[in-house]
């Protein structure tokens, strides 16, 4: 297991070559004073806050050099800015030769080649804005671009890289060790560091010794509560694709065009919810090991029971969005189940229709569970920007966003999420019922938008060194 440990170094060596040999195009190169270059070693469009920093640059007058995966489109917002300027680079598959530390280290130097190349092309930068994680092997090379280039490497972490690897691997596993040791040796290289949480910035600084920022996630101006009239068009174009949006033969009118929840009159253009509609209960995730749908599967099991043994509770129709390597698990395991008052379904949602239907949902389900118990989860605050009420996994540092009894639930497993189902859909949807309450607590509170929070935390860094 040595032999991860000499290739870093190894790769650092043929980078500084790399760099050495290109110092003198870095020292001529004319910078675009109040130029940045937002990166991501990941999908730019399952990259929201990244997306969040572009438009907020771009709105403050900087070119913006949008750099990471094309596997998802991003935001239309983004793709219509001029400032805005998207460098594509490729998402390399692991060679499927030998053994699997072999795979895991060529494509590491494949990446750190590719990206260090696509670093030097771009119009130099005053800043790099890199998300982390993966920093492996982006903060090491963005590093050497920023030297070379005469840059300033800002980190944005999300969390920890080797946490996330430790869900695979064990804490203990070499491999996991010097990630560790990676993420912390050249996070200190970084020139200026934000992060989610306060959890994390006391983390950073007391094991790190990084001093950071913390710029929290904040829901962007489209989260919003949705118009029955968006509404009913969204559940129409759903429809198209999957059955639960569809209201049956009883849709059929010549005057009226029917959904699973909403009514369209043709004649006059009015939309009314239908009286006796499902709950739409909606979860979003990139189907990976820090977050355990079986959780929400059993609950929706126990729901199912409550109504068998005549419970009034409402139908429920149950979205999960996202993309991801456990979806295809997932999905097996729901085509097994047998509902007859609940429906599952696992669509992919264009970004402009997400906040849509998030802001038309009746329940959030969060089950994010931090790999290092240090970041909040983007979905609960995307959901409390369209005054979606949540009921959130528990882990150590939700009560900075999730507040019991207040704005949702907090639960522990299968058993108490479906407990709070039952409480929350009792009286569903009269305005007495407690999911009513915290929706008007929700409306209620003076909620920050990213773009201000943005304004109050990250430009003052900018303007203070620009």
């Amino acid at each position: 297991m040595a032999a991860p440990a000499l290739l870093l170094p190894l790769v650092a060596a043929g980078l500084a070559l790399g760099a050495a040999l290109l110092w003198l195009r870095g020292r001529r190169a004319a910078g675009a004073r109040g130029r940045v270059c937002v990166a991501v070693l990941g999908d730019l469009g399952r990259s929201p806050r990244m997306q969040y920093h572009a438009l907020a640059l771009a709105r403050h007058g900087h070119h913006v050099t949008l750099l990471g995966f094309l596997s998802t489109k991003p935001h239309s917002d983004i793709l219509c800015n001029e400032k805005i300027h998207i460098v594509s680079i490729s998402e390399l598959k692991v060679l499927q030769v030998g053994p699997k530390i072999f795979q895991y280290i060529t494509k590491v130097i494949a990446q750190a080649i590719q990206l260090f190349y696509t670093m030097l092309k771009i119009d130099r930068p005053s800043y790099i804005l890199l998300q982390n994680p993966p920093g492996l092997p982006s903060i090491a090379v963005t590093w050497m671009v920023c030297l070379v280039r005469r840059s300033k490497l800002i980190i944005d972490w999300h969390n920890y890289g080797y946490t996330i690897m430790s869900l695979i691997h064990g804490r203990n596993h070499p491999i996991v060790q010097i990630a560790e040791w990676y993420e912390k040796f050249f996070g200190r290289l970084s020139d200026y560091n934000f992060c989610v949480t306060n959890a994390m910035k006391e983390d950073l600084q007391k094991n790190c010794n990084i001093k950071a920022i913390t710029l929290y996630d904040k829901p962007a101006s489209f989260f919003k509560e949705t118009s029955l009239e968006l509404q009913h068009k969204l559940y129409m174009k759903l429809a198209k694709d999957y059955a639960p949006f569809k209201r049956g033969i009883d849709s059929i009118c010549q005057d009226v065009e029917k959904s699973a929840f909403t009514e369209l009159d043709v004649r006059n253009g009015s939309v009314t919810q239908d009286r006796e509609r499902p709950a739409l209960l909606i979860s979003s995730t990139s189907w990976t090991e820090d977050e355990d749908f079986s959780i929400l599967l059993k609950a929706l099991e126990n729901y199912e029971e409550y109504v068998n043994d005549g419970i009034k509770l409402p139908s429920l129709i149950c979205v999960i969005t996202g993309k991801g390597p456990l979806k295809k698990h997932y999905n097996s395991l729901i085509d097994k189940m047998h509902f007859k008052h609940i429906q599952i379904c696992t669509p992919w949602l264009e970004a402009e229709d997400y906040p849509v239907l998030l802001g038309s949902a009746d329940l959030g389900v969060c089950l994010h569970k931090s790999s290092s118990g240090l970041d909040l989860p983007m979905k609960v605050v995307d959901m409390f920007g369209c005054c979606l009420p949540v009921c959130a996994v528990h882990f150590q540092c939700l009560h900075e966003l999730v507040k019991h009894d207040e704005n949702g639930l907090i639960f522990k497993d299968s058993n108490e999420l479906a407990k709070q189902l039952k409480m929350l859909f009792l009286e569903f949807p009269t305005p007495e019922s407690k999911l009513h309450t915290f929706r008007r607590n929700l409306q209620e509170s003076k909620q920050l938008r990213w773009d201000e929070s943005w304004e109050q935390t990250v430009l003052p860094v900018l303007r203070n060194n620009l």
